[in-house]
């Protein structure tokens, strides 16, 4: 006699039920909450601390407090802020930018962008591997966040290439640390390009032009996909500006859960154990966007005029 229907039921583990992930979604989404309401605080704009810098902030000091003794009906669902919310927010990260806007940039600012980019991700991976001995994935990491757009490219890079929590951590606290450094040293930096280029004033596309161009974005596995998609969607201007304004802001609300989900399952232990290393690999870095950055801005102009 088949016993199937006086069998309990027993969910799939890799569905879990709603019940099951709601504390650990909740948990994320309100230190993600008070990141996003921090991040509007003028002074911390200014220097560099976006919502998602805090909203992972926040969460390592949830994390290493009071998170272990939540973790046993949190954790489902703070694995699935970090992994599966994170994935849709890269994918939905193309409401940010059209083909328009790449076109607006010409083929000075692509080929400098595609340079600078290449270059620095290159040397992160070469000197943070060869010469200072980091896990490629750690490398890689600061690599994205040197050289893609910060924050936002850790996390779409950290499932591509299976991070752990901590890494993704330390990459991210060395774009805080020199971020907010070139707060203060890019505006100088720019009267030096400015000065420089005083001979080629007649150009109005010249360095100047392309030093505001868009960072291009990270190509990872099926959410790129998604990612190019929503571009390609967002090129038509189908969606009226209010819309696409409030989806932008969900989708920093994602990005900002995702963030707090990984400062949750950060021990302050792991990240000490990295060293000064991650440290000393993106010093490298920032130093050559700073001088390799400028002579790339300088003579891909006049290489292609």
């Amino acid at each position: 006699m088949s016993t199937s229907l006086s069998s309990p039921y027993v969910p799939d583990a890799r569905f879990p039920a709603i019940g099951h992930l709601l504390p650990g979604l909740l948990l994320s989404g309100a230190v993600a909450a008070a990141g996003m309401l921090l991040g509007r605080i003028a002074w911390l704009q200014d220097h560099g601390f976006s919502a998602l810098t805090l909203a992972i902030v926040l969460g390592m000091v949830v994390g290493n407090t009071v998170y272990p003794r939540l973790a046993g009906t949190s954790s489902a669902g703070v694995d699935l802020a970090k992994q599966r919310l994170l994935r849709l927010g890269v994918v939905l990260y193309g409401l940010r930018l059209t083909l328009q806007d790449v076109g607006h940039v010409g083929l000075s600012g692509v080929a400098i962008d595609a340079l600078v980019l290449c270059s620095t991700f290159l040397l992160a991976w070469w000197i943070g591997t060869r010469w200072l001995g980091l896990e490629r994935r750690t490398a890689m990491l600061i690599g994205a966040g040197g050289s893609i757009c910060g924050a936002a490219a850790v996390m779409a890079t950290a499932p591509v290439v299976k991070a752990r929590a901590e890494q993704v951590t330390v990459a991210v606290a060395t774009v805080v640390v020199f971020g907010t450094l070139a707060i203060f040293l890019y505006p100088v930096l720019f009267q030096l390009s400015a000065w420089l280029a005083r001979d080629d004033a007649r150009n109005s596309a010249g360095p100047a032009a392309s030093a505001g161009a868009p960072k291009g974005k990270l190509a990872v596995p099926w959410f790129a996909f998604g990612f190019i998609g929503v571009v390609l969607f967002n090129s038509l201007h189908w969606l009226p500006q209010p819309v696409v304004s409030a989806m932008t802001e969900f989708d920093t609300a994602l990005l900002a859960t995702a963030m707090a989900a990984l400062g949750l399952t950060t021990q302050v232990g792991a990240i000490r154990k990295a060293g000064a290393k991650p440290l000393l690999l993106a010093l490298i870095l920032f130093s050559w966007l700073v001088v390799g950055g400028a002579m790339i801005n300088r003579w891909v102009p006049a290489l292609l005029a």
